[in-house]
This record gives C-alpha cells, sequence and structure tokens, in this order.
C-alpha cells in the first residue's frame, strides 16, 4: 500500500461528501471543495510538475499557512515521487533560502503576500536556485515572469494524459523519499529530516490498529501544516475518509471551533492550559450557587472519567446523576470548543496530569503522546483506558521503545527517519544500532507506559553541583493562572533563578479588583504587591521541590516571548539559548551580590 496515493484514489472514487473546508478572502463564510475536486487538483498539481520537469525525488517547497491549496501540492509533489519541503509560513526570508539553497529547490509553492514578497527577494539573489514561484492567493500582485497563480499553473498538466500521471503515482517505491522536514530548532542550524514513503505507510497502518476513526468525524487543521504532527494527522484524517477544515490564523481557535464544530483535532498543550486558566478563573468569579454546581458535575465527570480510564461498569446512578448534571454545567463548558471534539492528540511540551485529568473529567479526553519529526509523528499515546495521567502513553505498535545511557529515550521501527538531509555527521550522532536516540530523557514503567522527564540538552547543572530539570519546574509554574509562560535559569549558577511572563489579562483583573494604579504593564509588574503576589504563588507551588530545584529569584517580563525575536519555535516551543542571550541583562541582575 503506498499510504499518500492511497488518500487521492479514495478521493478520486468517493461521489458524497465535502473533503476540504476554508474560508477564503472574499467571503466570511466556510467554503468546501468536494472529494473528487480534490482529487482532481491533486492529480494536476503532479501533471503540472511533470510539464516543468520535476523528476524523481527532486525537490519542491510550500511556504504557506494552512490552506487547502497545501494539501493538495504536498500530496500532488508526493504523488508524482517529487519530494514535498514544507517551510513554516512565520519563517524569514534567510531561514527560508537557508532552506531552499541547502535543498537546491526550484519551485516554490507560497501562500500569501508576506511570502510571496520573502520568495522574491530569495529569488533576486545571485546564488538562489529558485526558477519558479507559485501563489496560491489570487489577490497577490504578481508583477515578475518568475511567478504565477496556482489556478494558472494547475493548467500547465493539461497536455499530460491522467493515465501517464497515475502510472508514476503507482511506480514510487516505498524506499523512495517522500519528503524533507526541517526541524524548527530550539537549538542550532535547523536539519532536515528526511522521510520515505515506507515512514508514511507504516504510520498509516500503525494508527489505524490503535484507533477507531470513521467518516462521520471532521478535523480542524489548527497547528501549522509545515509540522509533522499536524500534517501527519490531517493525511491520515482524509486517508480515513474524514473532511478536514483549514485554519489559516491559529489566533482564531476559539472563534473558529464554534464555527467548524470539529470531532477531532491535534494540538500543542499551550491551548489547554489557557483554556484551563480561564475556565478556573469564571467559575471562581461566579456566585457561591454556580460554584458548588460545578463542583458537583465536575466531581461525578472525575468519577465517570476515572470509570473509563479503568474500563470498569458505571454504577447506575452515578449515570444518572452525570447526565444530568452534565447537560447543565459540563456541556457548556464544551460547547465552547465546538461542543463535539472527542479525538484530541497533544503532544509537543509537557502538560500535568492535572489539566489532562480535568479534561478528562469535563468530558474532552485528551489523547496525550510524543513523539518527533524524526519518527514521523507518533511513538506513544494513551491506549483506550489504562493510560496514567501525567505520562505519554504506551508504545504505538511495531515501534519499540527503550531507556539508554543517561536515561535517554531510544526508538527503533519503520517510522523512524532515512537520516538528515546532507549531514551524515548529524545522523550518526543520533542513530545507533538501528535506535534513535531521541535527546530526551525519559522512564517507562513495568506496564509500558513513558513518561518525559526533560530534553537531555536542557538539563542544568548548578555550581552546587546539582542537576536540575527545568521542564517540570517550569510546568509546573505555568500551572498557575497568573503565570502564562516560564523558564528557568540555572547552569552554573549558585541558585535557580526564573523569567516569568505573566497571564495580562488575570494580572489586570487582580489589580483593579485591590484599585491599584499604573499606566503600563512595564510600571505594573515594578509594583511591590505584584512582586509580593508572585512569590506568594511561586512558594506554594514549590513545596514539592527539593531546595536546589526551587526557584530563588525571579523577574517578571512585560510581555511575552517572541516568535519574530527567535525566542520561540513555530509551534511555540521555548527557544532556551536564545532567551538566555536576550535577557542577558536581566539574568545577571538576578545573580549580583
Amino acid at each position: 500500500m503506498n499510504f499518500l496515493s492511497a488518500i487521492v484514489d479514495f478521493a478520486e472514487s468517493r461521489y458524497d461528501g465535502e473533503a476540504l473546508h476554508f474560508k477564503s478572502s472574499e467571503s466570511p463564510h466556510w467554503t468546501s471543495l468536494s472529494w473528487q475536486k480534490f482529487a482532481e487538483m491533486t492529480r494536476k498539481t503532479s501533471a503540472a510538475l511533470m510539464h516543468l520537469g520535476i523528476k524523481r525525488e527532486d525537490n519542491v517547497a510550500i511556504y504557506a499557512q494552512n490552506m487547502p491549496e497545501w494539501t493538495i501540492s504536498d500530496l500532488g509533489i508526493m504523488c508524482s515521487n517529487a519530494v514535498s519541503v514544507p517551510i513554516y509560513a512565520t519563517n524569514t526570508s534567510d531561514q527560508a533560502k537557508y532552506i531552499i539553497d541547502e535543498a537546491e529547490v526550484r519551485i516554490l509553492f507560497v501562500g500569501e503576500e508576506e511570502q510571496y514578497q520573502k520568495a522574491l527577494e530569495i529569488y533576486s539573489r545571485d546564488d538562489s536556485t529558485l526558477e519558479k514561484i507559485i501563489v496560491y492567493d489570487s489577490n497577490v500582485d504578481i508583477n515578475t515572469p518568475c511567478a504565477m497563480y496556482f489556478d494558472d499553473f494547475l493548467k500547465l498538466g493539461d497536455g499530460i494524459p491522467r493515465e501517464r500521471v497515475k502510472e508514476v503515482s503507482a511506480s514510487i517505491s516505498e524506499n523512495d523519499l517522500a519528503t524533507i522536514i526541517y526541524t524548527s530548532g530550539t537549538t542550532g542550524v535547523p536539519k532536515g529530516v528526511m522521510l520515505t514513503h515506507k515512514n508514511f505507510n507504516v504510520t498509516a497502518r500503525i494508527h489505524d490498529l490503535r484507533l477507531k476513526i470513521d467518516q462521520n468525524n471532521h478535523s480542524l487543521a489548527f497547528l501549522p501544516l509545515s509540522h509533522i504532527f499536524e500534517r501527519a494527522w490531517s493525511l491520515y484524517a482524509l486517508y480515513k475518509g474524514v473532511g478536514v477544515s483549514y485554519l489559516s490564523d491559529p489566533k482564531q481557535i476559539i472563534e473558529t471551533l464554534k464555527e467548524v464544530r470539529p470531532t477531532m483535532m491535534c494540538s500543542v498543550p499551550r491551548l489547554y492550559q489557557k483554556a484551563y486558566h480561564t475556565i478556573l478563573a469564571k467559575i471562581e468569579s461566579s456566585s457561591k450557587f454556580k460554584k458548588a454546581l460545578f463542583h458537583a458535575a465536575y466531581k461525578a465527570g472525575e468519577e465517570i472519567a476515572e470509570h473509563k480510564r479503568t474500563n470498569t461498569d458505571i454504577p447506575f446512578l452515578l449515570k444518572i446523576k452525570h447526565t444530568v448534571l452534565d447537560t447543565i454545567v459540563l456541556k457548556k463548558i464544551r460547547n465552547a470548543f465546538g461542543g463535539r471534539l472527542k479525538f484530541m492528540p497533544c503532544a509537543g511540551a509537557p502538560l500535568t496530569a492535572e489539566i489532562t485529568s480535568f479534561f478528562h473529567s469535563i468530558g474532552m479526553p485528551l489523547l496525550i503522546g510524543y513523539g518527533l519529526t524524526e519518527t514521523t509523528a507518533t511513538v506513544t499515546v494513551f491506549p483506550d483506558s489504562g493510560y496514567e495521567f501525567g505520562t505519554v502513553g504506551l508504545s504505538m505498535p511495531e515501534v519499540k521503545v527503550k531507556i539508554g545511557p543517561d536515561d535517554e529515550i531510544w526508538v527503533q521501527g519503520d517510522t523512524v527517519m532515512k537520516g538528515y538531509y546532507k549531514k551524515p555527521g548529524e545522523t550518526a550522532k543520533v542513530m545507533q544500532d538501528g535506535w534513535l536516540k531521541t535527546g530526551d530523557a525519559g522512564s517507562i514503567n513495568a506496564s509500558g507506559i513513558l513518561t518525559i522527564t526533560d530534553r537531555i540538552k536542557d538539563l542544568m547543572k548548578t555550581s552546587g553541583g546539582k542537576y536540575v530539570a527545568p521542564q517540570p519546574v517550569e510546568s509546573l509554574l505555568t500551572n498557575d493562572n497568573f503565570i502564562e509562560n516560564a523558564i528557568l535559569i540555572g547552569d552554573d549558577k549558585p541558585y535557580v533563578t526564573a523569567l516569568l511572563v505573566p497571564n495580562f489579562e488575570a494580572l489586570k483583573e487582580y489589580a483593579h479588583s485591590i484599585n491599584l494604579k499604573y499606566h503600563d504593564l512595564e510600571e505594573l509588574i515594578k509594583k511591590s504587591g505584584i512582586i509580593e503576589l508572585y512569590e506568594e504563588k511561586i512558594e506554594i507551588l514549590q513545596k514539592s521541590l527539593a531546595n536546589f530545584e526551587k526557584v530563588k529569584k525571579f523577574r517578571l517580563l512585560a510581555h511575552d516571548f517572541n516568535m519574530q525575536l527567535g525566542e520561540l519555535t513555530p509551534t511555540l516551543k521555548i527557544r532556551r539559548e536564545m532567551i538566555l542571550k536576550n535577557f542577558t541583562p536581566l539574568i545577571e541582575e538576578m545573580y549580583a551580590f
């Protein structure tokens, strides 16, 4: 089976329903493409690429935000036996140029004006390999012969017989390269992860063995398609006959959830962390009666969730009680997320057991998992029952996981990458006897359940010789509604400190409640009453930590970490080294005596 070709073959044979859903710039309403139209456009993409001389394992890049054309191009590239190279829509022109140059990309698909202008900048450089820029958004003013609109591009393949296009697709070997995905790079230079058609084929098969998904579902593509998590999930959804809606601006997630009402959506923990704190803050500010009603409903939901987790029978009276309270209270919370979510894969960063349990208890069971670009996404995920909150679940079928030296998680299986593109030395560093050394530390219990401890490279050693894993402590701190983001400092330092990004909405509400006057956030975070508030919260949050792990000093920031300044990856992971560099004076201040 060729998984990617199977998606197009299935779409071509389906006459009912809609495949791809989106909002165009011309209309506030959602529109759709039928399965057959989706298949037709994908075949035409393959044909047009052949017309332009793209051959087996030539690299073709996509530089765009989420939109139907992204998936159509992606599949069209890979089904023509070329190699799809995604570039984050938020990447700078220099970041995009690095990928385009190393992959020797001749043809580049771009989304909107921002990516088009950056592409032109790259094209204009003397050493550029770019020959043609294909623009998705027809509102972009194209003023150069090197560029053309996507609709015009599709017409280029009209002279190539459909049978020829299908013949090329059918000739793909499972060992042929399908994609090169450049890691967003929390440290160092991005590396191109090479994934083969076999990697995708096996990923689809093992998900079939673990998940039960039918065509009655609908998925929302919220994370960047440039990332393996969203891309693999959306492709798998289409493979299962599930329609996909595309969200181009992640900031509109709450409004979009209510409009689309998906049943499936993959996400990173930050969405649920923010939602958790928002929900609790609203409950805390409600009347005594509403608080009591919520806690009664939550308690019933918690008991139901525990019976599901342990796969035990639910008592009849509990069912009745939960049904009533769920209708009155919990259903209203779920409606804020569209009201229909039931497949919610979540990975990419730590999420506390408390928050995970909360969502299970309100009827939104998170499928916590773990994976890497190098493993074609999923390595482990919660099973149907027997999962443990605070862990990342059991390994997928046919995927082996073990703990190597220094508690490092090692992975083996046919979903593991071919290697890093043009970087054999880097590949050799992470591969040993067929095992991928992930760089993550963890442990596996007697039931085979994996717990992530931290990134090994992030492990800090204080000047006193004590090792501190920052991610668990940072996760603990951000478990408070008043802390939006946190980064620990302590490597080769006498004690641990932290930079904290407040939840500004919660902080402003608190300031208003105590009648605290201020002109701007810079002034607010320096108020003695605010600093004392955070000192009290941190002291409570850290009660369970060893003394050497505890934050001794902190500084509040007047703004969140910034993707444009290189402090966050496009999937909102912290770039620790860049933050330490950008905030050097503030950090040094915390260690001044």
